[in-house]
């Protein structure tokens, strides 16, 4: 999701830091710019230990998908806040286990955009869509065209909010906007949701938060509660809310709480 102030721009300012390309850069990735770099490095120098908690993060995606894909038999995705094209993309995670997987991504930075339609192929049998819009406005991302299109509501859909509900302030009413999206989901739909968390070294992540909403960013960290909160009325798929690191590793993990956010899957009756 390419925040900056809070206000849902979208306009292309590579002068102005924005969340996917920070979020890139901490993956050592090349499609970011001096303001978004400046804001990574920053936060860097309070948590040395970033980089590897968001490729620990980007692993766990991959994890979810092919759970969802393997196990429930999901074969549409709905990727709200998509970021800029890294290893193990959506489609290229749910493709691999069933060709025929339709994901919609959704971003309201051009930039990422931009990039995705350029990098993130379909296999033919499935399908692969990208539409501009933002989580604080559901009612225009449900009503989209495009989404409407790929998106079939006679059948399950997995709604992956994957590093984004953090991006979003109390007044942006952030339960509102997700019960909205899980409200739209048929039955037997999934909601997936990773945010970044404060319960597990509170100092480190104030001093985070401080520095991104200093640049522009929205960053609130939440709470296991808060995250429990998102998933009212669903039924969560074991392990529960787990920290990011336990949920469904593929090796046990040295530290489980070495990477600072909870995780979680949610199914709905």
């Amino acid at each position: 999701m390419g925040v900056t102030d809070g206000t849902g721009r979208d306009e292309l300012d590579t002068g102005v830091p924005q969340s996917a390309r920070v979020y890139d850069f901490l993956l050592g990735g090349k499609d970011n710019y001096e303001a978004d770099r400046a804001v990574g490095s920053a936060l860097v120098t309070h948590a040395p230990a970033l980089p590897v908690m968001v490729r620990a993060q980007r692993a766990l995606l991959a994890r979810i998908v092919a759970y969802l894909v393997h196990d429930a038999g999901i074969r549409q995705f709905l990727d709200v806040g998509t970021g800029i094209p890294s290893a193990d993309n959506v489609h290229e995670v749910a493709q691999a286990l069933a060709p025929e997987t339709r994901v919609l991504y959704v971003d309201n930075d051009p930039i990422v955009l931009a990039h995705a339609r350029a990098l993130m192929k379909s296999t033919a049998a499935g399908t692969t869509a990208f539409i501009q819009a933002d989580l604080r406005d559901p009612g225009a991302l449900l009503a989209d065209q495009t989404l409407l299109k790929v998106i079939d509501r006679s059948q399950p859909v997995a709604l992956l909010l994957i590093g984004i509900v953090h991006h979003l302030r109390d007044e942006d009413r952030p339960y509102e906007l997700v019960e909205h999206l899980v409200d739209w989901l048929p039955s037997g739909s999934y909601l997936a949701l990773v945010t970044p968390s404060a319960d597990f070294d509170p100092p480190m992540m104030s001093a985070l938060a401080a520095t991104a909403e200093r640049s522009g960013i929205p960053y609130v960290p939440r709470s296991k509660a808060d995250v429990e909160r998102f998933f009212t009325g669903l039924e969560f798929v074991e392990p529960g809310v787990a920290p990011i690191l336990g949920w469904r590793p593929d090796q046990q993990p040295d530290d489980v709480n070495a990477v600072h956010g909870w995780a979680a899957v949610g199914r709905k009756p």
